[in-house]
């Protein structure tokens, strides 16, 4: 099967981005760079392209142009084993960007991500509507996932 590489497009700062990315991220790193030459949209020697690997999944960033951004249309999903893994990726990605509501969050470069703990997904999909329910509009009252409340909440009496 063909590899399927998602492509991140930047203004010109796909290689900031990249290493910020990749400081963030375990067994991660930058694979290679290629920059423009002459006769480009862009000045000769600007970055062009950034191949980089975040825990082994491949990533391209783009250094485009300004035509297009960002949006939250395409979110790039952390399953966070625990508590202390949503708190350290909740911390480095939206420092300088923007928290959202139920651990949805844009880094400063405006990709959006959702930091999310793997027992949100048992809570949300509980064979007792009532907990589910419960922890659904927990985490809706929340900005970053704090899965103990969402817990509570579903164990509380409905």
């Amino acid at each position: 099967m063909p590899r399927i590489t998602p492509t991140l497009w930047f203004d010109t700062n796909g290689k900031d981005a990249a290493d910020f990315y990749v400081s963030v991220f375990p067994n991660s790193g930058i694979k290679s760079v290629l920059h423009y030459g002459e006769a480009a949209p862009l000045p000769a020697g600007t970055v062009l392209t950034v191949e980089f690997s975040l825990d082994g999944q491949d990533y391209l960033a783009l250094n485009g142009g300004p035509q297009f951004t960002f949006d939250e249309a395409i979110s790039l999903t952390i399953d966070c084993a625990d508590q202390e893994e949503v708190d350290y990726y909740w911390a480095r990605l939206s420092e300088g960007g923007e928290e959202g509501p139920c651990g949805w969050l844009k880094d400063k470069y405006g990709l959006s991500w959702q930091v999310v703990p793997a027992e949100m997904k048992a809570l949300l999909a509980d064979p007792d509507p009532g907990r589910a329910r419960r922890a659904m509009q927990a985490m809706m009252g929340m900005k970053k996932i704090d899965v103990a409340e969402v817990r509570a909440a579903a164990d509380a009496a409905g």
